[in-house]
């Protein structure tokens, strides 16, 4: 299977930097006999093509001949791939694009006419380039976390497992047109993405503490469950998945409320009318769970990008660009290859931590500068040549943009790298007024490249590819934060949680009344809040806010002494009540104690890592945020020395309260996003954790050292 018998090879295999190597020759003479023409005919073509500089590079001469043959086909799963042949040539395309040039091994395999690949890897940064271009294989978002998946612990893919993928690949596609949908007269306009429905491994529905087992079907709108009863199937139940409000999180489920499995997904409509709770029973671990709550969570996404970037259905505008009304399509077929992907590698179990990293829009939702790579992706498949002139009218300006924000926003809609348009009435998302989006595209102009088609582009980055290098980087920076603090979590101690929520019950009403007045709920109490705490400030009256505080404070106290020594409070007053756990059994009780001791640890945790990056900003473990921190702090100093102090005061009370308004609430959601990233960017300070010592290790040790001094100290008494 990893040898192949080298034909007759007519391409000239000399380049001005290097003799090209079997890899190189290989995948530039099939793929041209694919487009047609020989390899010699291919390699004159394109050095009239493109630039000197371009064409001496032996990898851009393999991606030309590649792309080229790729960039005929529109389907939404390569019909080539169904070949061996053609899979095997992917293979030697992506070693050729890793090692253009010739090396020993190379003169060998020539000589004897005969090529293995035994022990060969493609590394990441050719499967990334190269995989991604085969419609159906990869996605760009998504490919490195593919490429770790497919990898495992190999610093490479061998052959074996990429034939391996691409046969589940094709299995999970076949799979799915083999799907009976007569049962389902409603499906017409639906594809079905997956059917869970087994003996071994049955899909629960939990309802008033029972299980119904079932036949769950995912679309790609909505969830179908059909109950299995004493007298057969009921009618099947279903959960649109489209609608705004829409939320999927990992529950544990189990008779009379227990939590005993940790292997059931929760799907919310978000208006409180419907919630369904599924639990994907599987003995060998959460696996199956983690990879439907991705399959869930990725159509939900899905029409949320839809709603978000994409233009109405009833858009006019759709008809002045040419072949946007297939953008709706395009994009849903980028999550329905997603998810067959997933079903790939779960088949082959070789799956990462969180399934959630291999499908692109759940990913791309809650990753660091995964709202640009939206923006390109959008651009990807609603861009178009424009056929119609397009009015200025009809454009509205993204919610919390600034006016400078809009001058650059509205000159002009954005091109893709082929020059496809998407018009600016279309962003209808904040995203579109964001300070990154602004940078990106003003920094992404279209570069005199040669470009086969949007996705295709010899020698250089689509915009899409440009997007995800920086998301990328930002994920791994993220990444490499959350290791430090990963590194210095400790355990934690348990406590009791409910009597220290009744403790800190009066705080907690105070700061929800409190919250109330900052939203405005009841306008009058607001604004007879502020008139009060107004007046103190102008009439400066400040310097007696603390004493009276301590007098109301004494005030109050000796009269509930006074209260209590009359008998007039009752004997139960000052006392804390709490109420006792439902009765449960002792696997129960230990549970509910576990869970409890986690979330001590978890928050002790967290206030541990926050302590440590405050000890990293203030011991300049990251120079240059304590040096934005340490400027941050003078120009602090310097209003307040300049500025009377109750103005300073004034105006903060005057930001706290006007915060949730409309006018301001954009703006201070970008603003706490933009302190969220630069938060995240900030390494934990390290942890050393020495080992264990007891009574009897500690007086060892004390024994020792003092030996050690007594033996320096002779020395010194001889020499005196």
């Amino acid at each position: 299977m990893e040898e192949i018998f080298l034909g007759e090879q007519i391409t000239p295999s000399s380049m001005p930097d290097g003799n090209l190597s079997l890899a190189a020759v290989v995948s530039i003479e099939q793929f041209s006999r694919m487009n047609g023409l020989t390899g010699q005919k291919m390699q004159k073509i394109f050095k009239a093509l493109v630039p000197r500089p371009v064409y001496d590079d032996a990898r851009n001469l393999v991606e030309y001949c590649c792309f080229r043959f790729l960039s005929r086909d529109v389907s939404d799963l390569h019909p080539c791939l169904k070949e061996p042949a053609f899979q095997r040539l992917i293979f030697i395309t992506m070693l050729a694009w890793e090692n253009p040039y010739r090396d020993k091994n190379d003169l060998h395999a020539i000589a004897s006419r005969k090529a293995s690949f035994q022990g060969k890897l493609v590394g990441e940064e050719a499967f990334s380039r190269i995989a991604p271009a085969i419609t159906g294989v990869a996605d760009r978002p998504t490919v490195h976390n593919l490429f770790k998946a497919l990898a495992g612990d190999e610093p490479g893919i061998s052959l074996r497992v990429w034939l391996t993928y691409i046969d589940e690949l094709l299995k999970v596609h076949e799979g799915r047109r083999s799907y009976q949908i007569r049962e389902y007269p409603q499906l017409s306009e639906e594809r079905i993405l997956c059917i869970g429905s087994s003996r071994k491994r049955p899909v629960l529905k939990w309802e008033n503490n029972m299980a119904w087992p079932g036949r769950l079907t995912l679309t790609d709108k909505a969830l179908y469950f059909e109950a299995v009863g004493l007298q057969g199937q009921k009618d099947a139940i279903r959960l649109d998945l489209t609608g705004h409000g829409l939320q999927v999180k990992k529950v544990k489920v189990g008779p009379f409320n227990s939590g005993l499995f940790d292997s059931g997904v929760a799907v919310s409509s978000g208006s409180g009318s419907q919630t369904w709770v599924l639990e994907f029973v599987d003995f060998g671990g959460e696996l199956r769970r983690d990879v439907w709550h991705a399959f869930i969570s990725e159509v939900i996404t899905l029409h949320k990008f839809l709603n978000e970037y994409g233009p109405d259905d009833d858009d006019q505008s759709l008809f002045q660009v040419f072949g946007s009304y297939k953008g709706k399509e395009k994009a849903t077929t980028a999550a329905v290859n997603g998810i067959a992907r997933l079903q790939a590698l779960q088949f082959m179990r070789k799956l990462l931590d969180d399934p959630i990293k291999l499908v692109q829009f759940s990913f791309l939702q809650n990753a660091p500068y995964g709202d640009i790579v939206f923006q390109t992706l959008a651009v990807n498949y609603w861009g178009g040549p424009l056929v119609a002139k397009v009015p200025d009218a009809g454009y509205q300006r993204a919610q919390g943009t600034s006016p400078s924000e809009e001058q650059f926003e509205i000159s002009d809609n954005m091109f893709d790298i082929d020059g496809s348009v998407y018009l600016r009435k279309w962003m209808r998302s904040p995203s579109w007024g964001s300070n990154a989006s602004i940078s990106f595209w003003k920094h992404s102009p279209i570069r005199e490249t040669f470009v086969l088609n949007k996705n295709l582009v010899v020698a250089d980055e689509t915009l899409v590819e440009r997007a995800v290098a920086i998301c990328k980087e930002k994920y791994q920076a993220v990444e490499k934060t959350q290791a430090t603090i990963d590194a210095a979590t400790l355990q934690g101690i348990p406590s009791n949680i409910d009597l220290f929520k009744e403790l800190l019950l009066p705080f907690t009403i105070t700061a929800r009344n409190f919250e109330k007045l900052r939203r405005w709920e009841e306008p009058h109490l607001t604004l007879s809040f502020l008139a009060f705490v107004y007046t103190i400030i102008f009439r400066n009256l400040l310097p007696y806010v603390f004493p009276m505080a301590l007098i109301v404070s004494a005030s109050g106290m000796l009269t509930l002494k006074g209260l209590k020594e009359q008998g007039r409070l009752g004997r139960s007053f000052g006392k804390v009540t709490i109420r006792d756990q439902p009765p449960s059994n002792t696997i129960q009780k230990i549970i509910a104690v576990k869970d409890a001791m986690r979330d001590v640890e978890h928050f002790l945790q967290n206030l541990n890592v926050t302590l440590l990056k405050l000890r990293t900003i203030l011991l300049a473990g990251q120079p240059q945020i304590t040096t934005e921190v340490a400027i941050v702090l003078l120009s602090s100093a310097t209003i307040l020395l300049i500025v009377p102090f109750k103005y300073v005061l004034a105006f903060l009370l005057c930001d706290l309260f006007t915060r949730e308004l409309e006018f301001r609430r954009e703006m201070v959601k970008r603003f706490l996003t933009f302190l969220k990233e630069r938060w995240l960017t900030v390494p934990a300070a390290p942890v050393l954790v020495l080992p264990y010592e007891d009574e009897e290790s500690k007086s060892v040790n004390q024994k020792s050292q003092t030996d050690k001094k007594a033996i320096r100290k002779k020395p010194e008494q001889l020499e005196a």
